[in-house]
C-alpha cells in the first residue's frame, strides 16, 4: 500500500541545531574548546584535542575511509576529504571540487574540475583520479550505488562526464554527500586511513579510540591554521563535559545539552548552526484509526505546545518547525503552514465535532469510542521526553494517548503496516539539499 495514504507529516515538528563549544580564546552537534587549552602557541607548532562523542564504530564510523558505511562523515567533518560540490547554509549546491557542470540531457552530466588541486599523496586531483574513486565508491558502498544510479563514467583532463542509468536530476545534490569525499584509490586504505585533497591528513586512526591529522601543507584552498589535531573518541557525553572542564581536550563535538550550562561563561564559546535534523509525528489516516476524524487530527495539532519542547526538552537548541523541512530552505520554513499551539481551540473543534467527555472520566467519547490513540514510538531518549509531554498534553484537551515504545526497526514495520494512530521519528530530512530523499522513504511505495 502507498505510505502515503496512511501518514502525514503533522507539523509536530522541531528542528535541531548543532553546536561547537571552544575554550575562549574557539552546531545541532555541539564542539566547545577551552581558554586555557593545551593549543601550543610557538612558532613551530600549534596542537589541539578534540573530543567527539559521534567517531566510534556503533555509529558506523569506522576509520576515514569514505567508501566504508558512514565513515565518510569522519572523513570530511575533518578536512581529511572534500566532494564535488558543497552545501550552502539554506542548502543549495555551491562549487567546491567541482567548478562547474551542465546537465547535458536526461542521462548525462559533464563536470568540470577545480585545477592545481592535489591529494595529499601528491597525485593531481584530475578527471582520471575522479572517476576510479567513483567506480570504487560503488562497487563498495550499496547506499551510493543506490543513490547515484551510475552506469558510466568518461573521463579526460578535467572533464568528468557522468552517465546515470535513469534520469537523475539531483545527482549532484548526492555527490554532495560524505561518502563523495574524493580520493587517491592508490593511495590506499591501510589502517583506515586515506588520501584526500583537504587541509588535514590523517596519519594514525584506530577505531573506537583516535584520530591523528597534520595539516596538508600544499592545500589548494588557503593555509590550515593547526599544525596537528587529535581526535579523541569519548561516547559518554558526561566524560567529555569533564574531559574539557579539564583541559584533557580543548574542543568537544556531540555534548548533552544538559552539560551545556557549565560551559555559559567568559572561558567558553558555543559556535552553533540550524541542521535539518528534526523531530516530528505522523498521524494515520486509515479508516480504522480515530485519526481518519479530520476534527481529531487538527485537536492533536492545536494541542501540542512545540515551543515548549525546544525550550525546555531541547532547552533552547532548536526551534519550532512548521513543517519538516528546514527553515532557509526553498521549500521549507514560511513556505508551510501549520495549526497554532491552541488548548482552548482544541477542545472547541472537538466539541463540535461531536466528540465529548460524557462520562467524566477525562477522555472525549462519540458514540461509544472514545479518543484513545495507539502512539508509537522508538527507543530514544528525546522521543521518549516528547512521548510523555505529548501525552500529557493531549490528556488536557481529552484525548487519552498510549505510549508503545520499540525499537526502531519494528516502530517502522509498524507504520508500514497501519498498526498505530500516532507515531513519531527523528532523521535529517534534506540532508543533501534534496527534499524528494525524504519523500522517497516516507511516502513512496
Amino acid at each position: 500500500m502507498n505510505k502515503s495514504k496512511k501518514i502525514i507529516g503533522m507539523a509536530l515538528s522541531a528542528c535541531l541545531c548543532v553546536s561547537m563549544l571552544a575554550g575562549c580564546g574557539s552546531n545541532n552537534k555541539t564542539e566547545t574548546s577551552k581558554s586555557n587549552s593545551k593549543t601550543e602557541n610557538s612558532e613551530t607548532k600549534k596542537t589541539m584535542v578534540i573530543g567527539d562523542t559521534t567517531f566510534n564504530s556503533s555509529n558506523e564510523e569506522n576509520s576515514t575511509n569514505p567508501h566504508d558505511a558512514y565513515s565518510g562523515w569522519a572523513c570530511i567533518r575533518y578536512g581529511i576529504g572534500e566532494t564535488l560540490v558543497k552545501y550552502s547554509d539554506n542548502m543549495e549546491i555551491q562549487p567546491w571540487l567541482a567548478k562547474e557542470w551542465e546537465n547535458v540531457d536526461e542521462l548525462t552530466w559533464k563536470i568540470t574540475l577545480q585545477d592545481n588541486v592535489k591529494f595529499s599523496s601528491g597525485r593531481d586531483m584530475d578527471a582520471e583520479a575522479v572517476k576510479q574513486c567513483l567506480e570504487h565508491l560503488i562497487e563498495n558502498h550499496d547506499r551510493a550505488k543506490n543513490d547515484l544510479k551510475i552506469a558510466s563514467i568518461d573521463a579526460d583532463g578535467q572533464v568528468l562526464t557522468i552517465h546515470t542509468s535513469e534520469p537523475k536530476p539531483a545527482l549532484l545534490n548526492y555527490l554532495g554527500d560524505p561518502y563523495g569525499c574524493i580520493i587517491d584509490v592508490d593511495a590506499g586504505f591501510e589502517n583506515g586511513i586515506v588520501a584526500g585533497t583537504g587541509p588535514y591528513i590523517a596519519v594514525d586512526c584506530k577505531t573506537d579510540d583516535h584520530l591523528t591529522l597534520v595539516k596538508n601543507e600544499n592545500y589548494w584552498n588557503g593555509e590550515p591554521k593547526i599544525d596537528e589535531l587529535t581526535i579523541r573518541t569519548i561516547t559518554d557525553g558526561n566524560t567529555l563535559a569533564n574531559a574539557l572542564l579539564s583541559g584533557e581536550v580543548q574542543a568537544a563535538y556531540g555534548m548533552a545539552y544538559e552539560s551545556y550550562p557549565t560551559f555559559e561563561n567568559d572561558n567558553f564559546q558555543f559556535s552553533q548552526i540550524s541542521t535539518s535534523r528534526c523531530f516530528f509525528g505522523k498521524m494515520n489516516f486509515d479508516e480504522s484509526s480515530v485519526c481518519a476524524d479530520s476534527a481529531v487530527r487538527k485537536a492533536i495539532a492545536m494541542g501540542i505546545d512545540k515551543e515548549s519542547f525546544v525550550t525546555t526538552l531541547l532547552e533552547g537548541n532548536g526551534y519550532p518547525a512548521n513543517g519538516v523541512f528546514p527553515e532557509g530552505s526553498a521549500f521549507g520554513g514560511d513556505k508551510v503552514t501549520t495549526e497554532s499551539y491552541d488548548p482552548e481551540g482544541a477542545k472547541k473543534v472537538l466539541e463540535e465535532a461531536g466528540w465529548k467527555d460524557s462520562d467524566g472520566d477525562g477522555i472525549r467519547e462519540m458514540n461509544g469510542k472514545k479518543i484513545s490513540i495507539n502512539y508509537i514510538t522508538y527507543e530514544n531518549r528525546r522521543l521518549s521526553d516528547f512521548a510523555q509531554a505529548i501525552q500529557t498534553q493531549l490528556a488536557d484537551i481529552g484525548i487519552e494517548a498510549k505510549i508503545n515504545s520499540m525499537d526502531a526497526d519494528r516502530e517502522w514495520n509498524k507504520m508500514v503496516a497501519g498498526e498505530y494512530d500516532l507515531c513519531d521519528s527523528n532523521w535529517i530530512t534534506v540532508g543533501n539539499g534534496d527534499p524528494t530523499e525524504y519523500m522517497a522513504n516516507w511516502y513512496g511505495k
